[in-house]
């Protein structure tokens, strides 16, 4: 059912509440809910999603406006829990569509967004950098900014209240007691918002069909312990960009085996650049180098993040497997690390660069192979 099908009663004459999921629900990928009051209407996230195998000639996907759209004398702001492609990816369309939104996020996220002005129009967006425990007021509607884990910096939950009674949407997130830059989720805020009651709880349900918990992220430092004592030549690394703890255990090891590191894709730079200014990433003085440097480093020296770990056509790895990167061919004693699993959907794209860099004579490590990868 799309939002244009929907059929919708008329609001009743005393205060109301909707919950309107435009995207995200039930699929992965462009993640976005409405909620609505008497006066007021918040729009949480504005995601993309990539297209499947069917959809020829589509290179993305976002949702249909038209709900909001029907309502936007009543639209007052848009809320972003983080900075990932299928929550952010859509908002360049949303803020052409609906000039001067005011837009509300953590530093990162913020960041992540307007990087796209650098392509897209943003209109005239007005932006709000808030920090964990911070609270922004739209109309009747009122939200609070929480600290969670995710695979991306500057991640939150949102406590919304409105007349009618507060709201919990969590956002993406993992509780993981021992994270990368020592900040567990805040366990206590959301403990005491539960005392405080809550009408609805709007839930993250990536992997909840899958028994037990969600290793830490620390699980993978000691996967990449094992796995650059051993690399006798370069190392690579392919990971999501913005999967910012990712990006600095890599960095770690670098320094601890006494290697440099360089970054390959232009969205994993930009990541890398937001994130080491904002303080989640500490690169230390002379371990980072330009990915045109590298040759004058023996192989045991280097180790290179690059994009391409959904096997995308044009992103570094997937350039490595053919030959076709400029600044880097895989040779026989290379190392390649894929530091994710596949997107449903992406699994072909995946098997077929693990195949080419295999046919370049790279050992190639993927999936949970010795734990390289948790999910976030």
């Amino acid at each position: 059912m799309t939002p244009d099908s929907l059929t919708v009663a008329p609001p009743p004459e005393q205060d109301y509440l909707r919950i309107i999921p435009l995207g995200g629900c039930g699929e992965i990928g462009r993640n976005m809910t409405a909620v609505e009051t008497n006066d007021d209407l918040v729009v949480v996230d504005c995601g993309l999603m990539f297209p499947d195998d069917e959809m020829y000639g589509v290179d993305i996907v976002i949702n249909d406006f038209t709900y909001v759209r029907e309502r936007a004398a009543k639209l007052r702001g848009l809320l972003v829990t983080h900075g990932h492609e299928d929550h952010i990816g859509g908002i360049p369309y949303f803020a052409k569509e609906f000039s001067g939104v005011p837009i509300a996020g953590t530093p990162l996220t913020v960041a992540l967004i307007k990087a796209k002005s650098r392509e897209q129009y943003l209109g005239d967006a007005s932006f709000t950098e808030v920090r964990p425990g911070d609270r922004v007021r739209y109309g009747a509607i009122e939200a609070e900014f929480i600290h969670v884990n995710h695979s991306v910096a500057g991640a939150c939950a949102l406590a919304l209240r409105t007349p009618v009674g507060t709201i919990f949407h969590t956002g993406d997130f993992k509780f993981d007691q021992t994270p990368i830059d020592g900040k567990p989720a805040d366990f206590a805020r959301i403990a005491r918002l539960g005392d405080e009651g809550v009408l609805c709880m709007l839930s993250d349900s990536t992997n909840a069909e899958r028994p037990g918990h969600t290793l830490s992220e620390r699980i993978v430092g000691e996967a990449f312990t094992q796995i650059f004592s051993h690399a006798k030549g370069r190392i690579v690394v392919a990971s999501f960009a913005s999967n910012v703890p990712r990006i600095q255990q890599t960095i770690d090891h670098a320094v601890r085996f006494n290697r440099k590191i360089a970054f390959l894709g232009r969205s994993m730079r930009n990541v890398v650049h937001f994130a080491s200014s904002l303080g989640h990433l500490r690169i230390p003085a002379d371990t980072q180098l330009k990915i045109e440097d590298i040759e004058g480093y023996p192989p045991e020296r280097i180790v290179v993040m690059t994009t391409g770990s959904q096997g995308e056509p044009m992103s570094g790895l997937a350039r490595m497997s053919v030959r076709d990167h400029k600044h880097f061919r895989i040779v026989p004693g290379d190392t390649v690390v894929i530091s994710a699993t596949p997107i449903p959907g992406n699994e072909k794209s995946v098997h077929k660069t693990i195949n080419n860099l295999c046919k370049l004579g790279a050992i190639v490590i993927h999936g949970t192979d010795g734990r390289s990868h948790v999910s976030g």
